[in-house]
C-alpha cells in the first residue's frame, strides 16, 4: 500500500498545458496580449536545447538570445571556483556564487543592449541566467526539474555541469559541482524568481513537458502549506543494499538492490501538483523557498534560515551487507572546513530485523587507540582486512530499537534490518573509516575519509557510554485514552527530539509551531486529520514519511481501514526550540 507517487490536489485538468504544442499556443497567446519578449530561465540540467529548439519553432521569435553563449571561458571559470571545489573528490565548500558570476559581464551588457534594439519584436532569451538579461516587462517561464532527476542525467552521461563541458567525467564528480556549486547559485536565484513568475515548466519528461501559470503553482505551494503532505520518494541502489523494500513496496528488480529510499529530503526529493488527473512536479525545496516561516515555523526559519533541517530516509541491508563504518563530523570542523552551521547527527530507528542482526555504535571498552588507528590505515594503504569488531560495538537489533548517534560517534548499520535514519540535513558529509573492502557498484573503490574522521572520533564513547546515552533511551513521558507517548531521543547533543507513539485511538498532536515529521512504523494505515476540520483528511500507510507545516497547529492520528481496533505507532521528529537552533548548536561543539 506504499504510495510511490503522493500528490497534492490542486485544480482542474484544464489549467495544466500538456505537450510542446499546447505550451507554444498558450505563450505565444500570452506574449500576443501584454509582452513581447519570453524569458525561459532554465534549472541547470534542463535540456536547454530541446526548449530552445521548441519554443523558437512555436513561438517565431525574430531574436534568439542563449546564455550558453554569453558564459565566461572555462578555464576562467575554474579560477574562480577552484577553492570553492577543492581537491577532494567528494567535498568542496559551501559558498555564495551567485548565477551571474558564471558570466562573462560584457557578454551580458551586449546581450541586454541587442534587445533594445529589437524593441517591439518578439524575442526569446533562453538557459541558466535568462532571467539576467530581460527587461522588466518580459514574460517570465521558469523551467524546472527535480534534483533526482538531475543526477539520473548525470549518470547516463546526458549532462554536464553548468559552464562547463564534463559531460564524459565521473557522475560523481559532476554530483559534487552540482551539489557545491551549481545549485547553490541556481537556488539562490530561483528564491527570488519564484514569487513572480508567470508560468513553471516541468521538465522532468522530455518527451511530456507540462507547463502550469505561476499563480496556479503558488496557489499549490498554499495548499500544500496548510495540510500534511508527503514528498515523492525516491530509490537507489548501493554496493550494500537489500530487498526487503523491493517486495514491500513493490519496486522494480532491473537494478542489483535498493540500499535507499529518500522518503524525506526536500532538497532532493519531488512535490507532486495535481491538476485533475495530471500530475506537475516540481523540487520540494520549492515548497520552503515560498512558505519558509509556515512550514517551519518562525522559531526554525530564524535559526536556519529557507532550510528544511530534518531528514528522514530508509536504509536496507535485508540480503545486503554493512553499511561503511563512518563517523559524522563536529560541529566546529564542519563550520571551520565546509563552511555549514550545523552537522549530521542522527539515529537509527529499526523498522525490521532479521534474527542476528546489529548496528555498530561506539568504541569498545579498554581498546588501544593507536593499534586501530594503525589497523585503519592498514586497511587503507595496503588493503588488508580491518576488524571492526574487535575495535566497535556490535548491539543486537531488533523491531523499534532507538540507536542514537551523535556526531563524532563511530558507527554502521549491519546486514540483516531495515533503518529509518533519522537526522539532521547537512546532506552528504559522512567520513568513511572502512567500506569492508569492496567497491561501488561502478566497480571502484568507494573514497575513504580516514583522517577526516580520525580527526572528529571521540574516543571517550565506548561500550559504557554508549549503553547508557545511546541505546533505547525510552521514556515514557503521557499516556491518554487509548495511547502512549514516548521520548526516544534523540541526546542531549542533538537538536532533534523524538516521539514515539503507540496508540489503538485517537492521538493528539499539535506542531507547537515547529515543522513535524512523522513516519508510521507500525500498523498498516492511519488516518491525520484536522480537530476543527482545516484540512482534508490525509491517510498514510505503513513505512511512509509525511510532514506537517507548522501552521496547521493541532492535528490528530488515529488507526485506520484494515488497522482499526489494531496497535500502530508513529515516529515523530521536530526541532527543539528551547535554544537548540543552528547558532546554538555551533557552540557545543
Amino acid at each position: 500500500m506504499y504510495d510511490k507517487y503522493p500528490y497534492v490536489d490542486v485544480a482542474k485538468a484544464d489549467e495544466c498545458f500538456c505537450g510542446w504544442e499546447v505550451i507554444g499556443d498558450a505563450l505565444s497567446e500570452f506574449l500576443g496580449r501584454q509582452r513581447c519578449v519570453l524569458c525561459v530561465e532554465c534549472y541547470p540540467g534542463v535540456f536547454v536545447g530541446d526548449v530552445r529548439h521548441w519554443l523558437t519553432v512555436l513561438v517565431k521569435p525574430s531574436l534568439v538570445i542563449s546564455t550558453e553563449d554569453l558564459l565566461l571561458p572555462p578555464a576562467e571559470l575554474e579560477q574562480h571556483v577552484a577553492p570553492i571545489l577543492t581537491d577532494d573528490p567528494v567535498f568542496g565548500v559551501m559558498n555564495e556564487v551567485e548565477i551571474e558570476d558564471f558570466f562573462e559581464p560584457e557578454a551580458l551588457r551586449l546581450a541586454r543592449l541587442q534587445l533594445q534594439e529589437a524593441q517591439g519584436k518578439v524575442t526569446l532569451i533562453v538557459g541558466t541566467g535568462a532571467s539576467l538579461i530581460a527587461p522588466s516587462d518580459h514574460v517570465l517561464v521558469y523551467a524546472d526539474l527535480a534534483r533526482w532527476e538531475i543526477q539520473q542525467r548525470q549518470r547516463r552521461g546526458e549532462i554536464g555541469n553548468f559552464g562547463v563541458d564534463n559531460v564524459a567525467e565521473l557522475a560523481s564528480q559532476k554530483y559534487k559541482r552540482a551539489f557545491f556549486l551549481d545549485w547553490r547559485a541556481a537556488d539562490r536565484l530561483k528564491q527570488r524568481l519564484l514569487p513572480k513568475i508567470d508560468f513553471l515548466l516541468d521538465t522532468n519528461l522530455p518527451s511530456e513537458p507540462k507547463m502550469i501559470s505561476g499563480r496556479a503553482m503558488r496557489e499549490g505551494l498554499r495548499i500544500a502549506v496548510q495540510r500534511p503532505f508527503r514528498v515523492v520518494p525516491f530509490f537507489d541502489p548501493g554496493p550494500w543494499g537489500g530487498h526487503w523494500m523491493e517486495q514491500m513496496f513493490n519496486l522494480p528488480t532491473d537494478v542489483p538492490n535498493h540500499a535507499w529510499c529518500f522518503d524525506c529530503v526536500p532538497e532532493e526529493n519531488s512535490l507532486l501538483l495535481g491538476f485533475g488527473d495530471k500530475r506537475v512536479e516540481i523540487p520540494s525545496i520549492n515548497l520552503v523557498f515560498a512558505h519558509p516561516r509556515e512550514l517551519l515555523g518562525a522559531h526554525i526559519y530564524e535559526c536556519f534560515g529557507a532550510e528544511f533541517p530534518i531528514r528522514f530516509d530508509l536504509l536496507d541491508t535485508v540480503g545486503g551487507g554493512n553499511l561503511s563504518l563512518q563517523v559524522h563530523p563536529l560541529t566546529r570542523y564542519v563550520r571551520e572546513r565546509f563552511g555549514l552551521a550545523y552537522t549530521q547527527d542522527e539515529s537509527y530507528y529499526i523498522l525490521e530485523a532479521e534474527k542476528g542482526a546489529s548496528v555498530y555504535l561506539g568504541l569498545k571498552k579498554g581498546i588501544d587507540q593507536h593499534a586501530m588507528l594503525r589497523d585503519l590505515n592498514a586497511a587503507q594503504d595496503d588493503g588488508l582486512t580491518f576488524d571492526a569488531a574487535r575495535y566497535v560495538n556490535m548491539w543486537p537489533a531488533k523491531r523499534h530499537d532507538h540507536f542514537l548517534i551523535p556526531a563524532g560517534t563511530v558507527h554502521c548499520s549491519g546486514a540483516g534490518s531495515v533503518v529509518l535514519e533519522i537526522s539532521a540535513t547537512p546532506y552528504i558529509f559522512t567520513f568513511k573509516l572502512w567500506d569492508w573492502g569492496r567497491v561501488g557498484l561502478d566497480g571502484r573503490p568507494r573514497p575513504i575519509h580516514l583522517q577526516r574522521g580520525v580527526d572528529n572520533i571521540q574516543w571517550g564513547r565506548n561500550t559504557d557510554w554508549v549503553e547508557n546515552s545511546l541505546v533505547n533511551r525510552v521514556e515514557e513521558i503521557a499516556v491518554g485514552d487509548g495511547w502512549r507517548e514516548e521520548r526516544t531521543g534523540l541526546h542531549e547533543l542533538e537538536f532533534i527530539e523524538t516521539r514515539r507513539h503507540w496508540f489503538i485511538g485517537v492521538v493528539p498532536h499539535d506542531t507547537m509551531g515547529t515543522v513535524n515529521v512523522l513516519n508510521l512504523v507500525e500498523g498498516e494505515e492511519a488516518i491525520v486529520e484536522s480537530p476543527c476540520g482545516a484540512f482534508q483528511p490525509f491517510v498514510v500507510h505503513f513505512a511512509e514519511t509525511f510532514i506537517v507545516p507548522a501552521q496547521v497547529g493541532a492535528y490528530t492520528i488515529r488507526p485506520y481501514g484494515n488497522a482499526r481496533g489494531k496497535q500502530c505507532a508513529t515516529m515523530k521528529a521536530f526541532v527543539r526550540q528551547e535554544g537548540h537552533c543552528a547558532s546554538a548548536h555551533d557552540r557545543r561543539a
